[in-house]
């Protein structure tokens, strides 16, 4: 995908997904296209803001004042967030595609991946508002409008019922939440860690 279609694909996804959806379940696609094509590139969003952000505009502490985080300390964390984000992409495509039996669906791990991917969209743009880090909290906004956008994308990509998508989306957000726990459990084991050495040495 080139820049353009990119940019066009971002834009139909969040304005007009249920349009976009159809489009998106009819195109060709492999699991390296929407990897380096889409998902590399927006996930990259958050991942450099809040580097900048943590680093050069920091977070406002009542007693300690203004922190930064050292630089050393963030890129560290950026990197393990950015290659663990995009894991738990590929892992939720996984429990979608198992769970499309439970609701009619059909098992097809390319349109799996293509629901998560796309329906992240609005997560990744969301990145930007890391760049002021007291700002980081309307990305709760746009997490509910990317489980909107699953929860419309179901029934395209997954074939199941219409009926059964409420259920089918309730138990995938579950499963994020606990894929999600994990990762923000290995992130922060590896910032701590490497806070550790740094001490040390």
């Amino acid at each position: 995908m080139d820049f353009a279609k990119l940019i066009e694909r971002v834009k139909s996804i969040v304005l007009s997904p249920k349009s976009e959806w159809e489009k998106i379940a009819a195109e060709p696609a492999d699991v390296k296209s929407l990897f380096i094509g889409y998902a590399m590139i927006l996930a990259a969003i958050p991942a450099v803001c809040g580097l900048l952000g943590s680093t050069l505009i920091g977070i406002s502490l009542p007693i300690v004042g203004n922190f930064r985080t050292p630089v050393g300390s963030a890129l560290v964390t950026m990197v393990v967030g950015y290659v663990l984000g995009l894991a738990a992409i590929y892992v939720v495509s996984l429990i979608v595609t198992a769970l499309a039996p439970t609701f009619d669906g059909q098992k097809d791990p390319v349109a799996a991946l293509k629901l998560v991917v796309y329906s992240s969209t609005p997560v990744w743009l969301a990145g930007v508002f890391s760049l002021i880090p007291m700002l980081g909290v309307l990305g709760i906004i746009a997490g509910l409008y990317g489980l909107y956008l699953l929860y419309l994308g179901l029934s395209p990509l997954m074939k199941n019922p219409q009926e059964k998508s409420i259920g089918y989306t309730a138990l995938i957000i579950v499963c994020y939440i606990v894929v999600a726990m994990i990762m923000a459990m290995i992130v922060g084991a590896v910032a701590g860690t490497g806070a550790m050495m740094r001490g040390r040495f």
